[in-house]
């Protein structure tokens, strides 16, 4: 019976509302924050046929299933790690294919568009550590200390390959998502609470520390990579007047604007206060002063919505697979959101990551709805395979 459902019963509506709606807020907010001043080209149209070029690739996602995604995670997740290790050796001179953003070499520059292959391998780690998570459960029906530890060992290994490559970019915004994913995973994953508490414990630590020595220990980090402009991020969330001109002149820009919309905002291109790049990073700032509290709130709760709404398909799915997959893909959105809209209100340091759905990029738009493409394709063959198995459960 369930078989026999048509494509409008099994197409997920609200989620393709959910997205027309962010749709809606990307282009108003975009095309508001060019009358700064500080744009030549209108990223309006630009972002409306990213948004399309997302529709359909959703579209052709929708044919394959789940089982076909497993198949394929491996080979993705490969495909994945050669882009990152042809975009480390590209040439990166004035001019060239891999020209340094900022100071990161993560970007290929085409004549149309910047590629960024993290936005991509991203959802390929999030299929591949699905699969061999649940394939190591297959193996191991027996959940023993030992055979948690083992998965965990895999687990840090698959993360460490495209995490060493990100951070040698470096793009420490990025990894920090990948970890973010990577331990939303592993609460799902059925890992020991033995293990897992010591582990986000030993986390916590590291980062606590890393912290107190990016404050007092600047020079010996130095020589283990970190950048000069990782410690000045620090100073400048944790002070940034005291470098009003220099790293923390975004931060105060940001906090001025969301401030200055108060409750209800100055109106639709109502605004005032400079913030350098309120196209992409600092988007949310435009729909703070534009409709103050009001209008950033309902930013807020669309995002909920979404959140949501995953949430709920996640817990639907029967499979370990297609469980791990959602956590995954939530675990990001989350995070780019949390870490977004929290640096803006000096919440967290700068890291450049953007606001997902709203800011401007086809990197990062087409990159988060192909994560969301493989959520509809789940969905809509879900209910066949749900059916199946309680019939054969019966």
């Amino acid at each position: 019976m369930q078989t026999n459902k048509s494509f409008s019963d099994r197409f997920d509506w609200s989620l393709t509302f959910i997205l027309f709606l962010f749709f809606i807020v990307s282009l108003v907010a975009i095309s508001s924050a060019q009358t700064s001043g500080q744009y030549l080209t209108n990223f309006v149209p630009r972002q409306a046929l990213f948004y399309i070029v997302s529709a359909g690739m959703i579209a052709v996602l929708m044919y394959f299933d789940t089982d076909q995604y497993k198949k394929m995670a491996y080979y993705l997740y490969g495909a994945g790690i050669l882009l990152l290790f042809a975009l480390m050796i590209a040439p990166d001179g004035q001019g060239q294919i891999a020209q340094p953003i900022n100071g990161a070499k993560a970007w290929f520059h085409t004549p149309f568009v910047n590629i960024q292959p993290a936005e991509f391998m991203k959802t390929f780690y999030i299929l591949a550590l699905a699969k061999m998570i649940s394939s190591h459960h297959e193996h191991h029906l027996l959940s023993t200390i030992k055979t948690d530890l083992l998965l965990l060992g895999k687990i840090a290994a698959m993360l460490a390959v495209p995490l060493g490559f990100i951070l040698l970019q470096p793009d420490l915004g990025t990894a920090l998502v990948f970890i973010a994913i990577t331990l939303a995973i592993v609460v799902v994953s059925g890992i020991s609470w033995k293990i897992i508490l010591p582990s986000f414990g030993g986390v916590a630590l590291i980062g606590v520390t890393l912290l107190w020595m990016t404050l007092n220990m600047q020079e010996l980090l130095g020589r283990f990579g970190l950048k000069p402009y990782m410690f000045e991020r620090i100073y400048t969330w944790l002070d940034p007047y005291s470098y009003a001109e220099s790293g923390g002149y975004n931060l105060i820009a940001a906090l001025n604007a969301i401030g200055s919309g108060e409750v209800f905002g100055k109106g639709y291109q109502g605004r005032q206060v400079y913030v350098p790049e309120n196209h992409t990073d600092f988007i949310f700032t435009v729909i703070s002063e534009d409709f103050g509290f009001i209008g950033a709130s309902a930013v807020i709760i669309l995002f909920f919505m979404l959140i949501y709404h995953l949430t709920k398909i996640t817990i639907q799915f029967k499979d370990t697979f297609s469980t791990y997959v959602c956590a995954g893909i939530i675990a990001m959105i989350t995070f780019h959101v949390f870490q977004n809209i929290g640096m803006t209100i000096q919440l967290l340091p700068i890291t450049g990551i953007p606001l997902p759905f709203i800011s401007y990029g086809g990197s990062s738009l087409i990159g988060n709805m192909l994560a969301l493409g493989v959520v509809f394709s789940m969905r809509f063959h879900h209910k066949n395979y749900m059916f199946d198995r309680s019939s054969q459960n019966s």
